[in-house]
């Protein structure tokens, strides 16, 4: 059963329109990440979810419950749903425990109690059940805000970038403890960012956003291998994507030219103008004179790679390649590349979301 199901859901402030005609089924259990670019409509479709805000069009479902249509609306107090804020959201006045238990007040005091006792267990905060916020780290405070929200058991958490104001290795142990709860409750998860490398790091399903639109829904490995669209190419994983022409389409394979070099890789795109979709790691060097010329534009030092931008002089409107090396290159060196692997769009799904999975 989907856990959230959304009809074309539509929101506009004024002439901007933040969301036009978002559909898709989240299964329950999902980590769903919600993913795009500043502006792009997640955080009004999430708003609309929680209920703070109402569509103009569509509808919402939160398992079998219509919760939100032309003629229908409850409010975000009987959704049955928790969300952890970027700014945490705690009452500085009130311990650990009791800021757990706020809005537990419907449960007798031994419920209360043991509600609070199991969250604070489940985020490791337990011998931390008295302390005020001001006393806890930042990873801490985001943990105190999580298992309020657990503690009320709710059937979707809703988390709103609660990592943006962690610093880079906090951010890297909430990760860790989102995916060790997640699997933990099996709780359905909702998770926006701006972040790809946050979205991949805990979601098992990730929607891809774009002008208000769902550009693509699916895991985090067809995304990165199997674009929809020219947008979701360039955005996952800082691909690149060239102009080509398929000469021949096979099975879910594709023979395509360019620079007058002659490649055969996975994709869907029938003969005639295509896209290519790269990543650094489909690039590698030519060890003879074959491949594709290209000039060194900029070097450097990336996580125990040199990283080199590549200018393909066949291609002077494409924007530079990305390839990453063990060794180092000569700025301004004119060097051969080869193409070991990609995904071929047809040109035409640049303006085409897809909101299921691209088929293996």
């Amino acid at each position: 059963m989907a856990a959230l199901s959304f009809q074309n859901l539509s929101r506009s402030f004024g002439d901007i329109r933040a969301l036009d005609g978002v559909s898709a089924d989240i299964p329950e259990g999902s980590f769903l990440a919600l993913l795009g670019p500043s502006g792009c409509g997640k955080t009004t479709l999430l708003r609309l979810i929680a209920g703070l805000d109402r569509p103009d069009g569509g509808s919402l479902h939160i398992g079998e419950t219509l919760v939100a249509g032309p003629e229908q609306f409850i409010g975000p107090e009987a959704r049955g749903l928790g969300m952890v804020f970027q700014s945490y959201a705690l009452w500085p006045h009130m311990t650990v425990a009791g800021n757990v238990a706020f809005g537990l007040n419907r449960l007798g005091r031994a419920d209360r109690a043991t509600r609070v006792e199991r969250a604070l267990h489940t985020v490791g905060l337990s011998d931390m059940a008295g302390r005020r916020p001001h006393e806890l780290s930042g990873g801490q405070r985001q943990r105190v805000a999580l298992a309020r929200a657990l503690a009320a058991r709710p059937r979707v958490l809703l988390l709103d970038e609660p990592l943006a104001n962690l610093d880079a290795h906090l951010r890297q142990q909430m990760l860790a403890e989102f995916r060790r709860i997640h699997a933990e409750t099996g709780c359905t998860m909702v998770f926006v960012t701006h972040d790809q490398n946050e979205a991949m790091a805990v979601a098992d399903l990730i929607g891809v956003m774009d002008r208000g639109q769902l550009m693509q829904l699916g895991s985090p490995q067809d995304l990165f291998q199997r674009p929809a669209n020219e947008m979701v190419a360039r955005f996952v994983g800082h691909g690149r994507t060239l102009p080509v022409t398929v000469v021949l389409r096979g099975t879910r394979r594709c023979r395509f030219m360019i620079g007058g070099c002659t490649f055969t890789l996975p994709g869907i795109a029938p003969p005639g103008p295509a896209w290519l979709c790269l990543h650094p790691s489909d690039l590698t060097l030519s060890t003879n004179k074959s491949g594709l010329v290209a000039r060194v534009t900029d070097l450097r030092f990336e996580d125990g790679y040199q990283v080199a931008h590549l200018w393909l002089e066949d291609l002077p409107e494409a924007a530079p390649l990305v390839l990453r090396l063990d060794h180092p290159l000569v700025l301004g060196a004119e060097v051969r590349v080869t193409v070991r692997g990609g995904w071929v769009l047809p040109r035409a799904a640049v303006s085409t979301p897809s909101f299921q999975t691209v088929p293996a």
